[in-house]
C-alpha cells in the first residue's frame, strides 16, 4: 500500500494553506473570531495537515539501536589546576582501565518499499550490534543493516515483513524556500509526533558529514527525530530529518538531508551494497573578494578556487592546477564550493564531465574523467586509510594563509589537521596545527614528500618526526605495528 495524499487534487492543500495564511496576516484577530468563514478556513488547513499525518504515519517507524562502547575509567576527575596540584593532595593517579559500556540510541526511520526497506540516518545504526524497529501498529522486528553511506549520513535497513505501507519519495530539487512541510518522528520517545513549519533555507552545510546539502526548516525537530521523514503538502518525502541547531533542543532551526541524496545512496546500496561517488581529487574553497583580488579577478567573482591537486587524481590527469577557479560545472555556474562537491559526489566514477576554470584571468575548458571517491581519512592525508590509522593523525599542505595564521611564515613542512584521541601521536605531543618539518631526518615540503617518507618509514618500523610547536622543536616517535 503506497502512501499518497490528495492525488485527486494535489494542489488543493497548497492553495488552502496559502489562502489561509493571507487571511491571517491581513485580517484583525477580532474580525477572525467573529467571521465564520475565517474559522472554517483555519479548520480546513488543520484538516489538510491531519490528513497528511494520518496517511503517512503508518509508514514511520521507531528505531532502537544497541551497541557496546569502550570507555576509560579513572579514580578521580581531572583537576583544573593540573597534575601537580592533583597529586600533591591526592597522590599518584590510579591507572585508567578500559571497560565495556552498553549504549542505546533512539531514533526514527520510514518505510520506502512494501517488502520492508527502511531509510534512516547512518549515525543511528553505525556500529550497532542490534537494531529493533517498531511499527506504528506496535509490531517489533530486528532489522538487518543492508548498507550505509557515512559520507552523507544515510543508512538502509531491512525488516522481514510484507505488504507494509510505505512513503513516496518526491524530487527535492524542486523544493522551494517558504514551502510548508511536516516532520514526523519519535522525539524524546514520543511516538509519531507531527510538527509543521516551512522550508527556511536550502544548501546548508554544518560539517556533520562529508557530503552535505541540508534543508533548513522551522518545523520542530528534537532528539529522536533523526531518520524520520520531512513531507511536503502532497504527503511525499522531501527530506530526512537529521540534526538540530543547539544542544538544548528545538529552537526553530532543524536540518534534513534532501531526499534526492538519499535516493542516490539507496539505489546503489540496493544494487551493490555500497555507495560509489565521483571524485575530482582536489581540495578547494569558496573564492572571497580578498582571494579574487589576490588572483587579479573581479571582486564579485563566484566559484571554487583549487588549493591542492592530489597526485595521480582525475584533476591532475586533466591538467587542473593550483589557483584555478572553477566557475562552471556541466554548463551550470559554481557559486559555492559545497554545491560543487555535492554535484560531483552525485555522479558515478568514470563519468566524464566538463568544467570551466579561470586561469590567469582567462576562461579555460577541461574534460575530466572522474575517479572513485576514497574514504575520507584517505582524502585528508592522501594516504591509505590503514596508514592514517597507524599514524593516528592526518596532514595537509601548508598554504600561505595557514603559514600566516599559524606563525610558520618562511618555514616548510606539512600541518597536522586532525589527531585521533588516545593515539600514540597524541601521546607523543602531536596536536592539530603543529608543523612537521622532517620525517626520519629527511626534510619535507608538502604532503607528497611526507607520504613518500612515511611509506619508507613503515618498512623500517618507525618514523621520527621533527615538529615545530610554540617556537620550539620537538621529536616525536611513531612505531608501526
Amino acid at each position: 500500500m503506497q502512501i499518497n495524499s490528495y492525488k485527486e487534487n494535489k494542489n488543493y492543500s497548497r492553495h488552502l494553506v496559502i489562502s489561509t495564511l493571507l487571511l491571517l496576516f491581513t485580517t484583525p484577530l477580532s474580525a477572525l473570531a467573529a467571521d465564520p468563514d475565517s474559522i472554517a478556513a483555519l479548520r480546513q488547513m488543520g484538516k489538510a495537515f491531519s490528513s497528511i499525518a494520518e496517511k503517512a504515519s503508518p509508514a514511520v517507524v521507531g528505531l532502537k539501536a544497541e551497541k557496546t562502547v569502550s570507555q576509560d575509567s579513572q579514580t578521580y576527575r581531572n583537576s583544573p589546576f593540573g597534575d601537580d596540584f592533583y597529586e600533591y593532595f591526592f597522590g599518584p593517579r590510579s591507572p585508567q582501565r578500559r571497560y565495556q559500556q552498553p549504549q542505546t540510541a533512539l531514533g526514527s526511520g520510514f518505510v520506502i518499499s512494501s517488502d520492508g526497506y527502511i531509510l534512516t540516518n547512518n549515525h543511528m545504526v553505525e556500529g550497532a550490534e542490534k537494531v529493533v524497529v517498531e511499527l506504528a501498529d506496535g509490531r517489533k522486528f530486528t532489522a538487518e543493516i543492508t548498507g550505509t553511506d557515512p559520507d552523507s549520513d544515510i543508512a538502509v535497513i531491512k525488516i522481514d515483513a510484507d505488504n507494509l505501507p510505505y512513503l513516496e519519495l518526491a524530487d527535492s530539487d524542486t523544493l522551494e524556500v517558504g514551502e510548508w512541510v511536516l516532520a514526523i518522528g519519535n522525539p524524546l520517545g514520543f511516538s509519531h509526533t507531527v510538527t509543521a513549519g516551512i522550508v527556511s533555507a536550502k544548501g546548508r552545510s554544518l560539517r556533520l558529514a562529508d557530503i552535505e546539502n541540508f534543508i533548513q526548516t522551522d518545523a520542530a525537530i528534537n532528539r529522536g527525530n533523526s531518520g524520520g521523514p520531512l513531507l511536503n503538502l502532497e504527503g511525499k518525502v522531501v527530506g530526512m530529518n537529521t540534526a538540530i541547531y543547539g544542544a538544548t533542543g528545538n529552537i526553530g532551526i532543524g536540518f534534513a538531508i534532501p531526499v534526492n541524496m538519499a535516493k542516490h545512496a539507496y539505489k546503489q546500496i540496493r544494487e551493490g551494497g555500497a555507495v560509489e561517488r565521483g571524485f575530482f581529487g582536489i581540495e578547494f574553497k569558496d573564492i572571497t573578494p580578498e582571494l579574487a583580488a589576490a588572483l587579479d579577478l573581479d571582486k564579485d567573482t563566484k566559484g571554487a578556487v583549487i588549493t591542492n591537486v592530489f597526485e595521480g587524481s582525475a584533476a591532475e590527469k586533466a591538467g587542473l592546477k593550483y589557483y584555478d577557479v572553477i566557475v562552471e560545472f556541466e554548463d551550470q555556474p559554481v557559486e559555492k564550493s559545497n554545491e560543487f562537491l555535492n554535484r560531483v559526489a552525485m555522479l558515478s566514477p568514470n563519468t566524464k564531465v566538463e568544467v570551466i576554470v579561470l586561469r590567469d584571468g582567462k576562461r579555460k575548458t577541461f574534460t575530466v574523467k572522474l575517479g572513485k571517491r576514497p574514504p575520507e581519512a584517505e582524502i585528508r592525508g592522501n594516504l591509505p586509510a590503514e596508514t592514517i590509522e597507524q599514524l593516528g593523525f592526518s596532514v595537509i599542505n601548508m598554504t600561505e594563509e595557514l603559514a600566516k595564521k599559524l606563525g610558520y611564515e618562511g618555514e616548510s613542512g606539512v600541518v597536522v589537521r586532525e589527531v585521533e584521541t588516545g593515539s600514540q601521536a597524541e601521546q607523543a605531543g602531536i596536536v592539530p596545527g603543529v608543523l612537521i618539518k622532517e620525517v626520519n631526518r629527511q626534510q619535507i615540503h608538502n604532503t607528497k614528500e611526507f607520504n613518500e617518507e612515511i611509506k619508507i618509514a613503515q618498512k623500517k618500523g618507525t618514523a621520527l618526526l621533527l615538529i615545530r610547536q610554540d617556537n620550539s622543536a620537538i621529536l616525536a616517535l611513531i612505531i608501526f605495528d
